[in-house]
């Protein structure tokens, strides 16, 4: 019998890798064989033991694959799409099991049981059901597109999380044409944030200390950046924010940092009646609390909105605008290190250290 192997989260910030016999594949399910998956900001804060369920579970979600094996009654995409052994797809990294009371509701993306087979320990069948592995187990009910032929792997492979999510929260927030919109971060999910900005006719503002990261800000299209290391303070930066929209302050700001301070940033950025999108705090536990003084959303009338994943027809979108604008957009210089399976804790620590931007996992290679 085949094999595959998993890079398997043991304890906090402690991964091993294991090998295991290659899952029969039930009908309404599919097999890929992972061709590459990146590293999302959330590996990290599940690396440290911060997420709230997953813990014993393979690491990885961010991914593009190729399907390996179909199960039967399996003859096309999400999309109506038809599908065979060796076409590139992505699926949606969360269940969506259609009977909770959030599906029943058309939440989607709160499924209550999004994660119960990701959050399983790998030893337990189908094993594979996490992406920094050889394979990747699709189950039944869980979303998956086709990849556009013209789409290039190393952009394709954002896809089904950082792209979708924040085309999600930018139509949440209703972002629209001729407004303006602060980034909190330059990562992954910022980079993305800055091109879906631009194409919705967007004036885009980008908030981060990394200067590497600003620099790709630019290229994606950013109109300007503001670097932490030189306003350090909460009143130069909002100043900043203030010169740079008319005085008025943003109509949008949105959070993919992952720093709880950002929240108090980003209301003091807002103009009267603005949105704040919060996508990238993510921890609830009291260590990341923070004081916000609630009248400020008040007298503002402030529109705060989280984000939590994306209904999943959000990744056929995601994979349409690449196919539109892949050329345009610098999205092949997202990830800046590739990484094999074996050394996935290099490329944890390396990620954390900030010695890679954004680092991508090629198990097959």
């Amino acid at each position: 019998m085949s094999k595959g192997k998993v890079a398997a989260l043991v304890g906090p910030k402690k991964v091993e890798i294991k090998e295991f016999n290659l899952p029969e594949v039930q009908p309404g399910a599919v097999l890929l064989k992972v061709r590459r998956s990146n590293l999302c900001g959330s590996e990290l804060h599940i690396w440290r033991w911060h997420h709230p369920v997953i813990k014993h579970a393979v690491l990885g979600h961010e991914m593009i694959g190729e399907i390996f094996e179909l199960g039967e009654g399996v003859t096309t995409d999400y999309a109506g799409n038809p599908v065979s052994v060796g076409d590139k797809v992505v699926p949606a990294y969360y269940l969506t099991c259609l009977k909770c009371r959030s599906c029943l509701r058309g939440d989607f993306n709160l499924c209550q049981n999004a994660y119960a087979f990701w959050s399983q320990p790998p030893e337990k069948p189908p094993h594979f059901t996490g992406t920094f592995a050889t394979h990747y187990y699709v189950q039944p009910n869980q979303y998956f597109y086709k990849v556009p032929d013209s789409v290039p792997d190393a952009v394709a492979a954002g896809a089904n999380c950082g792209l979708s999510q924040v085309i999600c929260g930018l139509d949440l927030a209703e972002l629209r044409n001729g407004e303006s919109v602060v980034i909190q971060g330059a990562g992954g999910l910022g980079l993305y944030a800055v091109a879906v900005a631009k194409e919705k006719g967007a004036k885009v503002i980008v908030i981060d200390k990394v200067k590497e990261r600003l620099e790709q800000a630019k290229a994606f299209g950013a109109d300007y950046v503001i670097d932490l290391n030189e306003f350090t303070t909460l009143e130069s930066r909002s100043r900043e924010v203030q010169k740079l929209t008319e005085g008025d302050g943003a109509d949008v700001v949105l959070e993919v940092a992952g720093v709880p301070e950002a929240l108090i940033d980003g209301v003091h950025m807002i103009r009267p009646g603005g949105r704040y999108i919060s996508i990238g705090n993510v921890n609830v536990s009291k260590e990341f609390e923070v004081p916000v003084a609630p009248g400020l959303i008040t007298r503002k009338c402030a529109k705060i909105i989280g984000v939590v994943r994306y209904n999943p027809w959000y990744l056929y979108r995601a994979l349409k605008f690449l196919e539109r604008n892949h050329a345009r957009y610098p999205f092949d210089k997202l990830t800046d290190k590739e990484y094999g399976l074996e050394e996935v804790p290099e490329a944890l620590q390396k990620a954390e250290n900030r010695v890679v931007t954004r680092a991508a996992i090629v198990p097959n290679k």
